[in-house]
């Protein structure tokens, strides 16, 4: 029971074994199609442009603007308890979401700790005020110096300067022994121009911590080493980026058919949108090409039940946690 008096579900991250779905997946004929190569001349959809993936989700989170499409994810401060956190030394942990979508993530989170200061992006304009509109209905307290919102594509424009600038970089660094080698842009970093003078008024200099929730599987698989490597830029030395997102032979994957596949575990809706299902190679291949050390890694396997239609679903999500190494 939780402190407003209501019943917390049960959850469970272990409901059957990955493998065990895995060889079933991959002995049933019908299923072929989703484990096998994929030609990129086989699809026109694969060569959607970045415009075109941002106006899918534009339209897809306006169709789906309502009360009844959102659902808190609760179940996150489960999975990720460094969030409810707070220590003597970060009295106010600063928190970046990436693709915050109506803010079914960030709610919880600002209700359960009271200091965490949350800065959410999306691609999407119209996406951001809808999120806004939903906080600002369901808070329980004020979260108006709290909570901030800005529109961005990582996958393709990076984040904004006042994130982490050269100045407050540099600034930082200069009061540690250490060198710029993980900012060398020979590593693949964005190093970036110091602020304006209007950014520089905002400037945070740094989160403590990043949240990827089914966000990278929307971004087309070429462009994901960009986003990941942005996330470890703007991340203070130390901090942690929590992910999760599809995994490997997730219900959802199972339900395309051939014809909607734009890439190997790549796929594309009818509305243009489209979804990556990761396995825990390909995650962690990204991460630490980008730097990050490697802390928590694993397929969560949960049976979902439809009470209504008697049917239970088998779900794979990909569970992880990833740091940025600290200063020595």
């Amino acid at each position: 029971m939780n402190s407003e008096g209501e019943v917390e579900a049960e959850y469970f991250s272990k409901d059957f074994e990955w493998e065990e779905l895995r060889s079933e997946i991959e002995s049933n004929p019908s299923l072929r199609h989703h484990f096998q190569s994929f030609s990129s001349s086989s699809s026109s959809s694969s060569l959607q442009s970045p415009q075109s993936d941002v106006q899918a989700w534009k339209q897809f989170h306006t169709r789906h603007s309502t009360g009844k499409f959102f659902k808190e994810r609760r179940y996150l401060l489960k999975e990720f308890p460094e969030l409810l956190s707070s220590s003597p030394s970060n009295s106010n942990p600063k928190l970046l979401e990436v693709g915050c979508g109506n803010g079914s993530t960030i709610l919880p989170i600002l209700r359960a700790n009271k200091d965490i200061v949350v800065y959410a992006c999306d691609c999407s304009d119209e996406t951001l005020e809808k999120a806004k509109e939903i906080i600002t209905a369901n808070a329980v307290d004020s979260f108006k110096h709290r909570f901030y919102t800005f529109c961005c594509d990582v996958s393709t424009n990076g984040f904004p300067n006042w994130l982490a600038c050269n100045t407050c970089r540099d600034q930082f660094l200069q009061k540690q022994s250490c060198c710029l080698s993980d900012f060398k842009e020979d590593n693949g970093l964005h190093l970036r121009e110091s602020c304006s003078s209007d950014e520089f008024d905002r400037c945070v200099g740094g989160v403590d911590f990043i949240t990827l929730i089914f966000t990278l599987s929307a971004v087309p698989l070429e462009r994901m080493p960009k986003s990941i490597k942005e996330c470890f830029t703007v991340l203070k030395p130390g901090g942690m980026v929590l992910f999760r997102d599809y995994g490997l032979y997730d219900m959802t994957m199972l339900r395309f058919e051939s014809d909607k596949r734009v890439g190997f575990r790549e796929y594309m809706r009818s509305d243009g949108t489209r979804s990556y299902f990761f396995c825990l190679n390909t995650v962690r291949n990204l991460f630490l090409g980008a730097g990050f050390i490697e802390l928590e890694l694993d397929y969560c396997c949960v049976k979902s039940v439809n009470r209504k239609k008697g049917k239970s679903m088998r779900r794979v999500w990909v569970h992880g946690k990833f740091q940025k190494p600290a200063l020595q």
